[in-house]
């Protein structure tokens, strides 16, 4: 897209409401974990301080990292970001960028249900997983903001391959 900076990796979406919202539930969940990690280090109990202190900066990381799942795409390549893991493709490596109608889970829970997902297919054939559905988290009742967004990851698929 000529408008804006390709070598910058970027979100060609917004995160959707449930991805934010629980987000901001964890981040409220780590204050009150790291409050309560202040109460204890007061009281003098500084290895459950310090167990405190840990359990809150983990439930921040993974609340910072719940933000940062999806596509993002840049001048380099497409990357998959999941909650433990993140896949780059270059350009050249992608095969093809396709939505498809096939079951999906809602809200990465164990139940499916008839819906679309990005399906991104390597140059070898090796599918990378549906990471983006039209029942996830940043599309959950929002089909208009995924048929958009699976535009745009498809257009920049077209464009630098």
């Amino acid at each position: 897209m000529p408008h804006t900076p390709q070598d910058r990796w970027m979100r060609p979406y917004r995160p959707g409401p449930w991805r934010v919202a629980t987000a901001a539930l964890l981040l409220v969940l780590s204050s009150y974990v790291l409050f309560a990690a202040m109460i204890i280090a007061a009281t003098g109990a500084l290895p459950g301080a310090g167990l405190c202190l840990g359990g809150g900066v983990l439930v921040i990381v993974s609340a910072l990292r719940l933000l940062r799942v999806g596509f993002w795409v840049s001048g380099r390549g497409l990357r998959q970001s999941g909650l433990f893991y993140t896949i780059t493709v270059p350009w050249d490596g992608v095969g093809s960028v396709r939505t498809v109608q096939q079951p999906v889970k809602v809200l990465g829970l164990p139940r499916t249900v008839q819906g679309q997902a990005l399906v991104v297919t390597r140059r070898n054939g090796q599918a990378l997983r549906p990471l983006m559905t039209d029942h996830n988290a940043d599309f959950l009742g929002r089909t208009e903001a995924f048929d958009m967004a699976a535009d745009a990851i498809e257009g920049w698929a077209t464009e630098l391959r």
